[in-house]
């Protein structure tokens, strides 16, 4: 799981087995150890019919409607997003990149864009 902060906006990028482990679960979370603190981020199942987010001692958990959760995970809606406050928020498959990269990409959904139609 990969997140994306930028002023107040907020962005989330799952692969396929992190799709299909948050539908499993109902929860993933990520932690970056820094220098006496660690930083954790997570996707919760939630109630309600939004996507929502808290910040609290160095955590942030978007709060992820459990039926987006099945979306996303059964049909080939790409992500969904919101405001929570003033955040904007966005949670969103990951597809594989176009150029060049090392990073590995098995697990990334396939780029549209490379579509062999």
């Amino acid at each position: 799981m990969k997140i994306r902060i930028k002023g107040n906006s907020v962005r989330y990028r799952l692969t396929r087995s992190e799709v299909a482990a948050l539908a499993g679960s109902d929860r993933l979370e990520e932690h970056t150890a820094f220098a006496g603190k660690t930083f954790t981020y997570a996707i919760e199942a939630a109630g309600g019919d939004r996507l929502t987010a808290d910040f609290i001692d160095n955590r942030i958990v978007l709060n992820m409607p459990k039926a987006m959760i099945d979306a996303l995970h059964h049909t080939d809606k790409v992500g969904f997003e919101d405001k929570s406050g003033t955040v904007s928020l966005l949670v969103e498959k990951d597809f594989a990149c176009i150029d060049n990269t090392e990073e590995d990409q098995s697990d990334n959904y396939p780029n549209p864009s490379l579509s062999c139609d």
